[in-house]
């Protein structure tokens, strides 16, 4: 009798603790949702690549752009480009970051993040990344708003009074970059939510800064003694240490904007290595057929290109569409860098034909051969079946572009207005160094 009254307790108490647990699980599951985690590993890569981007401007960019002017003019090269470094870092944590990538309307970010408020160094903003600090995502995003200004020196250099670039530059970041970064990859751009693809920067950082370049080009006008007077670059070694800088930079560049440390970065590093080498490798080839002479100008010139052409596609494409992607750039870019005096504009660094026809390019690559097996977050381009994502490509390379163009006309117009953008004939016979800074890069003696 005793047995049958504890089993029949066992079982009583058996079906209350099942009651009990149905009741209760689904309440404890319910209040403990999953949380957003900062992981070591991505914070610590993503901080890593920023310092590769800032690289990538200085010392890479402005030793690139360094070697390929006179002699007369070489610290004022690089003085742009290192200037920029603190003027738009500043700009950036004051209102740009804010303006770019802060939730607002289809057009620019609000100013809720100004001075970087609630913007934190230890919680991470999910809709960019959930498992690095919000603060990591906007140093890593600052390299990009330097460096892209940036680009658009080479076009107007020799030539461009400092007071006028500064004015300029920190217009043109603020009502250009900042806005089209907003586009393209804030919370709510209309570019974004469209569906266009641009994993790190080909409509935001090249075709923007590719279209601007032209309009400098257009507006400052002409060198001194252009086509008259031979304008070799003064020290090809810096442009070729600048140039193998800018290639190691690049890995920050797309690999990091994976935003973790993860099977997307690798595949983002690979395409970016593979886009360079092919594109140094068509630009050599074709320069040697049509020229007769491989150069190392060529070669510095044919990687950049590839470099550019790649970085829309890089965390969305394979291998082999990476490499096929770098050889018609080296081609593509070296054909217009070629027409140049056909248009009788003067790029002097050739701004025009490697960023913005490289950017154009890439970007339309990227909706040719975007896959979903490379990442799937994103769409299938033409080639996997896709022609839509071609379609939406197209719109924001002509978006990029006349935003770009028409707005730097306007801003240089204002800043010519302002302070003035040329130096004077004088000024550019003595050199930029010795009439802007009263210096001489290379004043050995005494």
């Amino acid at each position: 009798m005793a047995r049958r009254r504890t089993r029949a307790l066992a079982r009583r108490s058996a079906f209350l603790a099942a009651i009990v647990f149905l009741l209760i699980a689904p309440v404890a599951h319910a209040e403990v949702p999953a949380a957003p985690k900062i992981v070591g590993a991505d914070t610590a890569w993503l901080l890593l690549c920023a310092a590769l981007v800032l690289m990538m401007t200085i010392p890479g960019l402005a030793l690139f752009y360094g070697g390929m002017v006179r002699r007369k003019n070489v610290l004022a090269t690089l003085m742009q480009s290192f200037i920029l470094a603190a003027v738009v870092s500043i700009q950036w944590v004051l209102f740009g970051y804010s303006i770019a990538f802060a939730p607002g309307s289809p057009i620019a970010g609000a100013l809720s993040w100004v001075g970087l408020s609630g913007v934190s160094a230890t919680q991470p903003y999910a809709a960019y990344s959930a498992t690095v600090p919000h603060q990591a995502y906007m140093i890593y995003q600052c390299m990009f708003a330097i460096i892209t200004p940036a680009l658009i020196t080479g076009a107007i250099a020799e030539r461009m009074s400092f007071k006028g670039f500064l004015v300029f530059s920190l217009l043109w970041t603020t009502l250009i970059y900042d806005p089209l970064a907003h586009w393209v990859w804030g919370v709510g751009g209309w570019i974004h939510t469209m569906g266009a693809l641009d994993f790190a920067g080909g409509t935001v950082v090249h075709i923007s800064s590719g279209a601007a370049a032209l309009a400098g080009a257009l507006i400052v006008g002409k060198r001194r003694g252009y086509l008259k007077e031979p304008m070799p670059p003064h020290n090809l070694t810096l442009t070729l240490t600048g140039a193998g800088l800018l290639w190691v930079g690049w890995f920050g560049f797309n690999a990091g904007s994976a935003l973790a440390a993860d099977g997307l970065a690798v595949s983002a590093f690979v395409a970016t290595h593979l886009g360079a080498a092919a594109a140094t490798l068509s630009w050599v080839g074709a320069e040697w057929l049509i020229a007769g002479k491989p150069t190392t100008l060529g070669a510095a010139s044919g990687a950049v290109a590839g470099l550019v052409a790649i970085t829309p596609a890089s965390g969305y494409v394979g291998p082999m569409p990476a490499i096929i992607i770098g050889l018609v750039a080296g081609a593509l870019c070296y054909s217009a860098v070629r027409m140049k005096p056909y248009f009788g504009y003067d790029d002097a660094l050739d701004v025009v034909g490697v960023h913005m026809v490289g950017g154009i390019w890439g970007a339309l690559a990227t909706g040719l051969f975007a896959s979903l097996a490379i990442n799937s977050a994103a769409g299938n381009g033409l080639l996997f079946g896709n022609p839509h994502q071609l379609l939406v490509q197209a719109i924001a390379v002509v978006a990029s572009l006349a935003f770009s163009f028409i707005g730097s006309s306007i801003l240089l117009k204002v800043t010519d207005a302002l302070v003035g953008v040329r130096v004077d004939d004088e000024a550019q016979y003595m050199g930029l160094d010795l009439t802007e800074h009263e210096e001489n890069a290379y004043a050995l003696e005494g």
